[in-house]
């Protein structure tokens, strides 16, 4: 996000509580390796100031049995308190971070045995980063007042904004417990132990309002001190995005049916980040988040989330048991056992403000020999690659983890297992070398991806599929994952096509070479696509019991565009996308004939004497002929080329 944007939502935000404010402002979770004792340090470019505001830093290793390490200070001139979750011991006065406007630079890290700095060079580590802000989460420092008695109590004011749907206290000065308070479990107070597997129980302790909380018994020992971690619990009253009306973080608890299962949870938004915890028997506290592999249908083997543990030192480990993410929420179909507690605090998937360039959310690399690695600048959501010589265009999303499909095939998902998606700038194909890969990065207005479960019994049922765009999708590709299916494709600027006296939408296979026809996939008469939903029909989209994935694209000004256009007999085209440096990614398909589904880009090559082609719905390998020439506004077609007749297109600036 641009220095300028960030600058006028900070402003907001302090006018207006988190008005203003995106989700990247506030939270991040970023990967890393250790540099060990190097004097550059591990440089946490994360994108959150940490120059103004208090935060939290929680720290841990992923490979290995490290602990987790929670670094906080109440403000930018406080004192920092370095803790350990998995711990009773007291506060650490180590003060380990540099705090900047994008970030953070930790220099060394306290090793788990001796608690000297690590010397580990190269070890896996996740970064959870809270920064302090109205309606998301504060943290503060107090002192005890009484004599440890529980009938003697503090008022602790606070400045969350909001009243608090989990409280967490740990004692600094001294050794002691780490308590977590809520009243999301059935509306009284219960408690728990962060650091311990323990159950909930029922307590009158730590009533807390919008301004303040309670403490009394061994979290107000006279002179002791503690610290406190608020975290809100939105329901309807988020103040964050661009129009200061959108909630970010939700605080609740589910309970699994008879089979074990937890039903879905409508947190009313997508989440990225989950911790959970058994409320009426012991279990750890585990903690998901999408960087690390956390997706939908998480129990199948293409997807299994990895989980860490707010109570233990152990390293990262996957785990069949692990919630799905949907566009409004999550569920899961394993099972936890019958009838059981869970809490959880949810935290909404980023950005909420559209991309500003589209550098920052789509780019085109090759790997070497020697280095199967795509770089694109940002975290990929959704990528497709091939060699140019003869091969399939494989498909694959964080979305569904190692699973992949093949553009120019109806075959199933297959499973590339090597597969890595845990990177901040890229992602790891398994080992393709001399490979290209195309890969977006979900943003509003600009790319989204779904994944949903058909419901349509008999073949012919109807179901409005949520999305998070925010604006209505002018492209939509969707395919059957579990079972064999072409890719059906919709485009909205084609309108719609009369059949039988029925209005459908005009759909097309993007394995297949054939023109765009009527189509009752989106319904029978065609259901437009929404800003928030988008209907499929039947049984090629909606196979009752089915996994799909559905990839939504948009026109955004200056970054992406989805069009048609027309090419007359002998005659060259330009498309005009509103780009001001042109494109550097087309796709083009003709939609009143039969013809291929074309890809061209500036990394192989979009020039006036060369702009070599690539087909999603075949093999064959990359064409040398000049298809496009440059154009500022977007791109041009080069006469004799493309049949004259009616295309459709996706360009990207």
């Amino acid at each position: 996000m641009a220095t300028k944007k960030k600058m006028l939502q900070a402003a907001a935000g302090n006018a207006t509580g988190g008005a203003g404010l995106d989700i990247t402002d506030v939270f991040s979770t970023y990967l890393y390796e250790s540099a060990g004792t190097s004097s550059q340090g591990n440089l946490i470019q994360n994108g959150v100031d940490l120059t103004e505001e208090g935060s939290l830093i929680w720290t841990k290793s992923r490979g290995a049995s490290r602990d987790n390490y929670l670094v906080s200070r109440e403000s930018s001139s406080s004192s920092v308190k370095s803790l350990i979750s998995n711990s009773t011991s007291s506060a650490s006065s180590g003060s380990y971070f540099a705090y900047q406007s994008n970030g953070y630079n930790l220099p060394t890290f306290p090793d788990s045995a001796t608690g000297t700095a690590s010397t580990t060079s190269g070890e896996d580590f996740v970064s959870w980063t809270f920064r302090k802000a109205p309606k998301f989460f504060t943290c503060l420092t107090y002192t005890g007042t009484g004599p440890g008695s529980a009938a003697n109590e503090q008022q602790v004011s606070h400045d969350l904004g909001a009243k608090p749907g989990i409280v967490i206290i740990k004692r600094t000065n001294a050794t002691g417990d780490w308590w977590v308070f809520t009243d999301v479990i059935d509306g009284s107070n219960d408690y728990g132990y962060l650091n311990q597997t323990a159950a909930f129980g029922a307590t009158g302790n730590n009533v807390a309002t919008d301004s303040v909380f309670s403490v009394g018994g061994v979290l107000n020992t006279s002179g002791a001190t503690y610290v406190a971690y608020l975290f809100a619990n939105n329901n309807g009253d988020g103040e964050f995005g661009p129009d200061g009306d959108q909630d970010i973080i939700k605080c609740g608890s589910v309970t699994s049916n008879s089979n074990g299962q937890i039903p879905f949870e409508d947190l009313g938004f997508e989440p990225q980040w989950i911790i959970t915890k058994r409320t009426d028997g012991t279990s750890d506290w585990i903690i998901h988040d999408v960087m690390r592999g956390w997706g939908y249908n998480t129990a199948s083997a293409n997807s299994v989330a990895e989980a860490l543990r707010a109570n233990t030192s152990g390293a990262e480990s996957g785990g069949s048991t692990a919630y799905s993410i949907t566009p409004t929420g999550f569920y899961s179909n394993a099972n936890f056992g019958a009838n059981r507690s869970f809490i959880y605090i949810a935290i909404r998937r980023g950005p909420l403000s559209p991309p500003e360039s589209g550098t920052e959310v789509f780019d085109v690399d090759t790997s070497g020999v020697a280095s199967p690695w795509f770089d694109s600048g940002f975290p990929v959501d959704m990528a497709f690659w091939r060699q140019l010589t003869a091969d399939n265009t494989q498909i694959s999303s964080r979305m569904t983890g190692t699973g992949r499909l093949y553009t120019n095939l109806t075959s199933s998902e297959g499973s590339g297992s090597a597969f890595k998606w845990d990177y901040m700038d890229g992602w790891y194909d398994g080992g393709i070398n001399s490979s290209y890969s195309w890969m977006w990065k979900r943003a509003p207005g600009f790319c989204d991806i779904v994944a949903y479960t058909g419901d349509s019994p008999g073949g012919v049922g109807v179901q409005t599929v949520s999305h998070n765009l925010g604006v209505a999708p002018e492209m939509i590709w969707y395919k059957r994952r579990d079972g064999t299916g072409g890719w059906g494709v919709l485009v909205t600027a084609l309108g719609t096509a009369e059949s039988g006296g029925i209005e459908y939408g005009q759909g097309a296979y993007l394995n297949e070479t054939s023109a765009f026809a009527a189509s009752g996939w989106w319904g029978s008469p065609y259901v437009a696509p929404t800003a928030t939903e988008f209907t499929v029909r039947g049984s090629t989209p909606n196979a009752s019991g089915g996994d799909y994935i559905a990839y939504l694209f948009a026109s955004l000004d200056g970054i992406s565009k989805v069009g048609s256009f027309t090419i007359f007999s002998g005659q060259s085209s330009v498309v005009d996308c509103g780009f001001s440096s042109g494109a550097r990614f087309v796709l083009i398909k003709r939609t009143d004939g039969s013809d291929y589904w074309w890809v061209f880009d500036t990394e192989r090559g979009i020039t006036v004497s060369s702009s070599p082609g690539l087909r999603l719905d075949a093999t064959n390998a990359e064409s040398s002929d000049t298809y496009l020439t440059p154009n500022s506004s977007g791109f041009a077609t080069v006469a004799g080329y493309f049949a004259a007749g009616d295309y459709i297109f996706y360009a990207i600036a």
